[in-house]
């Protein structure tokens, strides 16, 4: 199988997960499937062991946020074939609440691609060996990539010169009131003008 045959080999992995795939393309000599969290196990095994395709190296796991449908997130996993020189991409959609089968018995890299997701979505994985935060404090509230998570966060951190530690608050939006001079530069900002008299006054 080679590059120029990925419409053969859509075909062919069609046929024997037909039960499974629920829609593909071809699209930019890539290949794209869709499939349901219940059968991404068996997708991507079948995907790496046999040996048409070969699809052994986990590019990545990417995760798309949808806030406004009944199935908010998307995950998309994205595998290349070194012998073939061919991507594929298996998406799935799901709930918010809904757990999705850990990979990392199929490909070991998945541990901190899960983990990564896990923190910035709240995406929790079965099964996983260690599903803790990993870019993210452990004390740290929220899942920053959600669409609804709040630019500035709910928390900031500080250290505590009366406590002597490093503490949690709530975030604090201070901005003092600033005064701005549109003037034309020509003419000079009012200001700059208040402050030469001022001067000059000080003088005398």
């Amino acid at each position: 199988m080679i590059k120029e045959n990925l419409k053969n080999a859509e075909k062919l992995i069609n046929a024997e997960l037909s039960s499974k795939i629920s829609g593909s393309e071809v699209k930019f000599e890539e290949l794209l499937f869709k499939t349901s969290s219940g059968d991404i196990i068996e997708v991507l095994k079948f995907l790496k062991l046999d040996n048409r395709f070969k699809f052994k190296q986990l590019i990545d796991i990417a995760a798309i946020d949808y806030p406004n449908e009944e199935k908010r997130f998307e995950l998309v996993y994205i595998l290349l074939s070194i012998e073939n020189n061919i991507r594929i991409k298996i998406s799935i959609k799901f709930e918010a609440k809904e757990k999705i089968p850990s990979i990392v018995k199929i490909f070991p890299s998945a541990n901190w691609m899960e983990r990564e997701i896990f923190d910035m979505y709240g995406i929790k994985f079965i099964n996983h060996p260690d599903l803790r935060r990993i870019l993210t404090d452990y004390n740290f509230k929220g899942h920053p990539l959600r669409k609804d998570f709040p630019l500035t966060g709910f928390n900031e951190v500080r250290y505590s010169e009366k406590e002597k530690k490093v503490i949690y608050e709530p975030v604090k939006l201070e901005q003092n009131y600033r005064n701005f001079d549109f003037s034309s530069p020509w003419e000079g900002t009012k200001y700059l003008s208040e402050v030469k008299e001022s001067k000059k006054n000080e003088k005398n």
